[in-house]
């Protein structure tokens, strides 16, 4: 039985969808839930489905070939991800583990040609998305190339607070289960580094820590740290 057209119709890059189309979208879309830890499809595999986030978060991560590992970026709810068929890819360049217990849609590659004849928008959405990932990707780039390390860890966390944030009384909330490992995986540097710019940033005021999460107290403030400005 197919899945009911209302789990996307709400979800932004799904809003120019009618009815129809939005019904041929999740004709053979399936639900399936992926426990914490759990990988949706691991580096190097072979690309038999693309996906859509429903709920948790996920991590993108590849591994070098001298065996570190690189985070690449958050899923949050609402993303289409591991759309390496679009790309012409044969396998996933990089895993997508759950940080947390997710529920992801997945189609089967075999669908993507049908869909992309039968609703023109749906190409347009993966080009956008496509656009994004490269912008980001190029983004990273420069940052590891030309800034200062505490410079790219503050860019890197105003942009999970623009992907996860949740506005609080105190400040921007990042919602998702977020280590300092993670943060320094993303930037190119130590767990060490990480952790003594956190605890100057909270001296600082800039933002509050916990246990896997971190409060953006003073976005204004760590923005002007990003850039390298004065606050």
């Amino acid at each position: 039985m197919p899945l009911d057209r209302s789990l996307i119709a709400s979800l932004p890059q799904f809003a120019g969808l009618d009815d129809d189309a939005l019904s041929t979208v999740m004709r053979e879309a399936r639900s399936v839930r992926f426990p914490k830890d759990a990988a949706v499809f691991e580096q190097g595999a072979p690309s038999t489905s693309f996906f859509l986030l429903l709920h948790g978060h996920l991590r993108v991560f590849k591994l070098t070939p001298d065996g570190r590992q690189v985070v690449i970026r958050f899923v949050t709810p609402g993303e289409l991800f591991g759309i390496a068929i679009t790309m012409g890819h044969e396998t996933y360049p990089a895993t997508a583990a759950a940080v947390e217990d997710s529920v992801v849609l997945v189609w089967p590659n075999g669908a993507w040609e049908s869909l992309a004849e039968k609703v023109p928008a749906l190409s347009a959405v993966m080009m956008k998305t496509i656009g994004k990932r490269l912008e980001d990707s190029h983004t990273r780039v420069v940052e590891m190339s030309t800034q200062q390390v505490e410079r790219r860890v503050a860019h890197a966390v105003l942009r999970l607070a623009g992907r996860a944030g949740r506005k609080t009384e105190d400040g921007i909330l990042i919602d998702l289960p977020l280590s300092r490992q993670d943060i320094a995986e993303m930037t190119g540097t130590t767990l060490y580094t990480v952790s003594r710019l956190i605890s100057a940033w909270e001296t600082a005021g800039y933002v509050r820590a916990g246990r896997q999460k971190l409060l953006v107290v003073d976005a204004h403030g760590l923005f002007m740290l990003a850039e390298g400005r004065e606050a």
